[in-house]
């Protein structure tokens, strides 16, 4: 709901839309929008990269524990399906516990490429696995991984495999987790990918890994304020926010949001946005799927569904896709 005499009185002309990151032109839009939303790949700057890191450790977090479990039983498993001197490419890096455990299994990998859009975060990262293991050629690429990539071209040789953990596809909406994983088939041709599938499952459990007790999943979506704030020159009142996770079972999915606990106004580059008491910006989706369900989208993007790997309470999934 917007107030057109705050709209019609900005504090200085905003930028020209040519001139503006893309960070700010996103949350221009989607704060217009109908339903006010912001993009969830721009939590990563290097604070949100840090709390995410928390976010994993927290007890409630069940998929990172369950995931890193699995890699631990199954990685031997994994490395001899992928093959050995492989250009390993990781979509969307993060912290180095599961990629280590995969590294120490495979045979002689050519490359490791790991891909994010946060620069200092990936280059700190990649520093820090170089020295841990200086005979691996590791190749950071600052890249939003969801857009096409010109990847390095020493790799040109290799047989790529795509890794994927974490399962953030899910924060992906159907058209958009086929169309990622359309272009990765693409990218990869010839090769596979190892990704990370979070499984539907009871809702209570979902509740709690996204609304946890420490509070730090509240501080990682109010970030995106905090970020707003330092980098767009906003006005964002972060006590005026409020953490907002629900599990919506019709869409399976958890869906994130930050809920205006007031009627407000907030000025980002000069322009006026009006918050009334109870609206929410949605900021994150993350989708559940079963195995079934997580296969057939795969096929439909030119992968074939290979193992499947998951725990014994079928909380979360890892699947290995050739293509």
């Amino acid at each position: 709901m917007s107030n057109p005499e705050f709209f019609a009185r900005p504090s200085h002309a905003p930028p020209a839309p040519e001139r503006l990151s893309d960070f700010a032109r996103a949350v221009l839009e989607g704060l217009c929008a109908p339903a006010k939303r912001l993009p969830c790949k721009f939590f990563y700057d290097a604070r949100g990269s840090v709390l995410f890191d928390e976010i994993c450790a927290l007890p409630e977090y069940y998929p990172t524990r369950t995931e890193i479990a699995l890699f631990r039983d199954h990685a031997p498993e994994m490395a001899r399906t992928m093959g050995r001197e492989i250009a390993l490419i990781e979509f969307g890096a993060g912290a180095l516990t599961k990629v280590e455990l995969l590294l120490d299994a495979l045979e002689r990998p050519r490359a490791y490429v790991p891909i994010d859009i946060s620069g200092d975060y990936l280059r700190a990262m990649a520093a820090k696995l170089e020295k841990a293991r200086p005979g691996l050629n590791v190749l950071p690429l600052v890249a939003d991984f969801t857009k096409p990539l010109a990847l390095p071209q020493c790799l040109s040789e290799a047989r790529r495999v795509g890794f994927f953990p974490g399962s953030t596809i899910g924060n992906m909406d159907g058209a958009e987790a086929l169309a990622f994983l359309r272009k990765a088939a693409a990218v990869l041709k010839g090769g596979g990918m190892l990704i990370g599938v979070d499984l539907v499952k009871d809702p209570r459990v979902l509740h709690a890994a996204y609304n946890d007790a420490a509070g730090v999943t509240a501080a990682f979506n109010k970030n995106l304020l905090v970020r707003a704030n330092r980098e767009l020159d906003a006005g964002f009142d972060l006590d005026a926010f409020a953490h907002y996770a629900f599990y919506n079972p019709h869409e399976q999915r958890i869906e994130m949001h930050l809920m205006s606990l007031k009627d407000q106004h907030v000025r980002v580059l000069g322009r006026g946005f009006y918050f009334v008491q109870g609206e929410t910006v949605h900021t994150e989706n993350s989708y559940k799927y079963t195995v079934e369900g997580f296969r057939r989208l795969a096929r439909q993007a030119g992968f074939a569904p290979r193992q499947v790997w998951s725990d014994a309470q079928g909380l979360f999934s890892l699947h290995w896709l050739e293509c």
